[in-house]
Order: structure tokens, then C-alpha cells, then sequence
């Protein structure tokens, strides 16, 4: 017992916490711009696949952790763009088109990393880069909270500096407006003169750039190589974050702590001797469980609304 509480008031935990939290609220916020817009990105974790292995390669063979970042924000942000071409200029459905992207990514990633290293398995043979953590001025000096709040990477004060911004652009931006009403109904918007087509490109694209960054974390942040479908389903889990934190950006942010401390607690008892298979499954078993229990009461409050 000593030797568990020993290990939750350790202020290292609170840093892992922000660390498992990054990827998940990055990507969950590319999500939550895409689901506004009536256009819900399925495709996420190929979207992360694809920015973990361009950051790795591209800052390899330039030799340059910033253009690494760079170079998957650009590559997700235009697979974001194909995603609205193929939907709305070809007809094909979103969610099979999500479907597709994330199998094709997978393949295509193990290739590409298979042609750049020989290996199919992971990156170690390249030296990529990897972005920097960061040191706050003064709040690095001040004993606690010092350690709790400076230090971390670069990737997760940006994260965290999103969730307002996402907020701000959604609710009090005339783009926000017309992705809202967009994502509410497009007819009616395309009768106003809202170009849907346009803005949902847009918020497609927005939502790749969030993916490129979340899987750049992961190959240039979280370690500093390149695996074979190292997002081990990361995007999935998103997109169950941005559906508990009810398509919100703050709700999104308690969402992606709720999962991060899950996973935390599940690495955590791995430590003390619990078998490794069952402390695995708890950052899969938590969203399914707070999902079922949010549509339980989603169920129980439609029931009331049509008795009174």
C-alpha cells in the first residue's frame, strides 16, 4: 500500500498524465472541428500514422526536428483535403472513405518505412529528430509547482493553448458560424450562401493539421522513432474523447485528462505486478463504459421529454 501511494503523489505522474494526454486532445480536437462541419474525420489515426512517419523521415534526411513537424502538418492537412474532394466532389461516403484511409495508411506507412530503412518494423536506424521540451521562466523556480508545470514538451503546451483557441474559433468566429451551421444542416446553409463544399474542406484540412501534430508527438515527443502502426488505435480512442466531451473543446480537454489518467494508472499497476493484459485494457474499457453510460442518459432524458 505504501509503495502505491507512494507512486500517485509522485509529481513524475502528473507529468506522464500531460504526456499519454497530448496525442489524444490533439487529435480529439481535429475531431471536434471536422464533426461541426457535418463531416466526422473517421479517418484520424491514419491521419496520425501518416504525420508520425513523415515528421521521422522528413527530419531524418533534412536534419531538422521543426521541418519534420512541418512536413506532417502539410501531409495530413492535404489528406484532409483528398478526404473532402472524394466525399463531396466524387460521392463517396465519409465513413468508408475514413475507413479506407486508415487501412491504407497503415499499409502505406510500413512501406514507406520499409523503402527509407529496410526495416518494416520500426525507424531506429534513422537519426530523427525530436522537438524540444520547454522550460517556463520564474514558474521553473518556484518549488512544486515548478515541477508540475514546466518542463514538459513543446507539443503538449500547444495542446494545451489549442483548447481555447479551437473554443474561440468555433463559437465566436464568423468561420466558426458558418461551420456550425454547416454541420447543423447543409442545405438550409448552402440556401444562405455559405459555400459547404469550401468549409468543409477547411475543417477537414484543420483537422489533419491537429492529426499531424498528434502523430508527430508520437515518433518525435513520446520516443523519438517510427514503429509500425505505433498509434495503436490512438485515433480511435480521439474520437471517443471528442464524443464524451460532447463536441465541446473544454469538455474535449476533461475527456483526454479522464482517458490520460486511465492509461496512467493502468502503466502505474503495471509497476506493482498486475497483469499486464488486464491494466492494457482499461484505457480501451473507460470510454466504452462512459459512452454507454452518456447514451443511457441521453435515452432516459428523451423518455422524460416526450412524457411531460
Amino acid at each position: 500500500m505504501t509503495s502505491m501511494l507512494e507512486l500517485l503523489t509522485d509529481p513524475a505522474l502528473f507529468a506522464t498524465v500531460l504526456r499519454v494526454m497530448t496525442p489524444l486532445l490533439l487529435a480529439a480536437l481535429g475531431v471536434l472541428i471536422s464533426d461541426r462541419a457535418g463531416v466526422f474525420n473517421i479517418g484520424m489515426e491514419g491521419m496520425m500514422l501518416s504525420g508520425a512517419l513523415s515528421g521521422v523521415l522528413v527530419s531524418a534526411w533534412i536534419g531538422s526536428a521543426w521541418l519534420g513537424l512541418l512536413a506532417a502538418v502539410l501531409l495530413c492537412a492535404a489528406i484532409g483535403a483528398l478526404m473532402a474532394i472524394i466525399v463531396n466532389k466524387l460521392g463517396a461516403h465519409l465513413i468508408i472513405t475514413g475507413i479506407a484511409l486508415n487501412l491504407a495508411a497503415s499499409a502505406a506507412t510500413t512501406l514507406g518505412l520499409f523503402f527509407a530503412t529496410g526495416d518494416k518494423g520500426m525507424s531506429g536506424s534513422l537519426k530523427s529528430g525530436v522537438l524540444p521540451s520547454i522550460r517556463l521562466p520564474v514558474i521553473d523556480q518556484i518549488p512544486v509547482l515548478g515541477t508540475l508545470l514546466s518542463g514538459h514538451h513543446v507539443l503538449t503546451y500547444l495542446a494545451l493553448l489549442a483548447v481555447p483557441v479551437v473554443s474561440l474559433l468555433v463559437w465566436r468566429t464568423p468561420f466558426g458560424l458558418h461551420l456550425r451551421a454547416v454541420g447543423v444542416d447543409a442545405k438550409s446553409a448552402a440556401a444562405a450562401g455559405i459555400r459547404v463544399a469550401r468549409v468543409q474542406m477547411l475543417a477537414l484540412m484543420l483537422s489533419g493539421v491537429f492529426g499531424g501534430l498528434a502523430g508527430a508527438y508520437l515518433s518525435m515527443g513520446y520516443v523519438s522513432w517510427f514503429a509500425q502502426n505505433m498509434t495503436a488505435g490512438r485515433g480511435f480512442i480521439a474520437i471517443a474523447v471528442e464524443v464524451m466531451g460532447a463536441a465541446s473543446a473544454w469538455g474535449t480537454l476533461a475527456a483526454a485528462v479522464v482517458i490520460a489518467i486511465a492509461e496512467t494508472l493502468a502503466i502505474t499497476m503495471q509497476s506493482l505486478g498486475l497483469p499486464n493484459e488486464l491494466m492494457q485494457m482499461i484505457p480501451y474499457v473507460v470510454p466504452i463504459v462512459v459512452l454507454t453510460f452518456w447514451a443511457s442518459r441521453r435515452r432516459a432524458l428523451a423518455r422524460i421529454a416526450q412524457l411531460s
